[in-house]
């Protein structure tokens, strides 16, 4: 028997880790009721499967595994059912996944795990719409697809050059709109040079979906146990014995879906290879329809930008305007407000009708990102019985859900019902110097955004 403990936070500030605190997001406020038969674990439980994460992977894999495979779950959260990512996020089901471009990985692994990664992408955002249609859950869709909009002259050569590789090797046709195409379909927004327009994905309200999840795995038969943090973990010669404050779970298999907020020492295959990143969202107050009209603004479009610590825009259905972004490189709480700071000058830099309109909301999450810059799907053990999935790079809503049912899978039958690009099927590749990880990112973040505002 070996017995593995969790230290009491990851790499971030410790504020970040506040597993008991709710994110007082736009998203909390708005959410509708929470799911009931979430209680903590007060007891001494057995089941086929332990998931640990009740983000959209972990949910996503109870569901499949009771629903298709007819295998016990047990969900284990340290916070509330959407405390972290999965309830924070900016509402983006799009293509995404990974920081690898398709071309680099057509030149890196092939033109088959480029169509299998394309159609995975794709299927996944299909899957999202599948589940919330068969179990009503009210996630708020809305708008059609994605803008990208070039933020310099450099970008929309480069944004050019994709779309007509995507003809070239995707067989699909992404239209490239001139600035003033832009201005008179989408958006009137200041350092815009043109968009790429990627007729995938839609908008949704990310923490309903999370709620719905876990409404639709408890009608399956999965038992969803919050603020029920997994404090060590044993295995054993018939499977694990996983130890939270109120009770045990005893199960056979094992699924790791914690993500951007996984806690070093859960398990040695994974420590030192994910990167935490934040990401910050700011929401106004609700703008009226002279204000929308003033910035050409009066649909509620997916929109985000070329620049390597992107920004990502949504006009919500109640009218408010969210204005995310990369690139904070403290996690102390002092540096989060500073950082709403600056998001507010940069929506005025962006959008000038707007720069005085109130701010009703502002939060922050991590993303999780990996070295080799890709989600993951793999077992962690030679007998198959651990299984994690995680790594989506800021955009896990769609990919989440379909790693999750492929992690139900491949736990339960060894195997995926669909294809997974076979350079996802691996652990994640640990840090040269997992140590500093947040001083790289530092740096790569400084780097990266003097060539965002300073190339032509």
């Amino acid at each position: 028997m070996r017995r593995r403990a969790r230290p009491a936070a990851g790499i971030c500030h410790a504020s970040l880790y506040r597993f008991d605190q709710p994110e007082e997001s736009y998203w909390e406020a708005t959410g509708g009721p929470r799911p009931v038969g979430c209680d903590p674990l007060g007891r001494d439980v057995a089941c086929e499967v332990a998931i640990i994460g009740g983000g959209y992977t972990g949910l996503s894999a109870a569901l499949h595994l009771t629903r298709d495979h007819g295998l016990s779950a047990v969900v284990l959260e340290a916070g509330h059912i959407g405390w972290g990512a999965s309830g924070r996020n900016g509402g983006f089901v799009c293509l995404g996944g990974l920081k690898l471009g398709y071309a680099q990985v057509l030149n890196a692994f092939g033109r088959k795990a480029l169509r299998t990664l394309f159609d995975q992408q794709k299927g996944a955002i299909a899957l999202v719409a599948e589940l919330a249609d068969i179990y009503r859950i009210d996630m708020k869709r809305s708008g059609d697809g994605e803008y990208v909009l070039a933020h310099n002259r450099t970008a929309r050569r480069q944004l050019a050059r994709e779309a007509a590789w995507v003809v070239e090797h995707l067989g699909e046709r992404w239209q490239m709109l001139a600035r003033e195409e832009v201005e008179e379909t989408v958006c009137r927004a200041n350092g815009m040079y043109g968009a790429l327009f990627v007729p995938h994905g839609f908008g949704i309200h990310p923490l309903r979906y999370v709620r719905g999840l876990a409404r639709a795995a408890i009608e399956e038969g999965a038992r969803i146990h919050q603020h029920s943090r997994v404090a060590a973990w044993q295995r054993c010669d018939d499977g694990f014995l996983l130890s939270t404050p109120g009770g045990t779970v005893r199960a056979r298999r094992l699924i790791i879906a914690t993500n951007g907020f996984y806690e070093e020492g859960l398990h040695p295959k994974l420590d030192g290879t994910l990167l935490p990143a934040l990401s910050s969202i700011i929401v106004t107050r609700p703008l009226s329809p002279a204000e929308r009209e003033a910035q050409g603004w009066t649909k509620p479009a997916l929109v985000a930008d070329s620049r390597t610590l992107l920004f990502y825009t949504r006009l919500l259905p109640d009218g408010r305007f969210l204005f995310g972004s990369r690139g904070g490189v403290s996690s102390t709480p002092d540096a989060a407000a500073r950082q709403v700071e600056w998001m507010k000058g940069r929506l005025g830099e962006r959008f000038p009708a707007w720069k005085d309109v109130g701010i009703d909301h502002a939060w922050r999450g991590l993303v999780c990102l990996a070295r080799d810059r890709t989600a993951h799907l793999a077992a962690l053990d030679d007998d198959g019985r651990i299984v994690t999935a995680l790594g989506y790079h800021g955009n896990g809503v769609a990919m989440g859900t379909f790693l999750g049912q492929a992690a139900a899978d491949l736990v339960a039958t060894g195997t995926t019902r669909r294809p997974i690009a076979g350079f996802m099927r691996c652990p994640p590749p640990r840090f040269a110097l997992p140590a500093f990880r947040l001083p790289m990112l530092r740096a790569a973040y400084l780097a990266h955004g003097m060539r965002d505002e300073w190339l032509p």
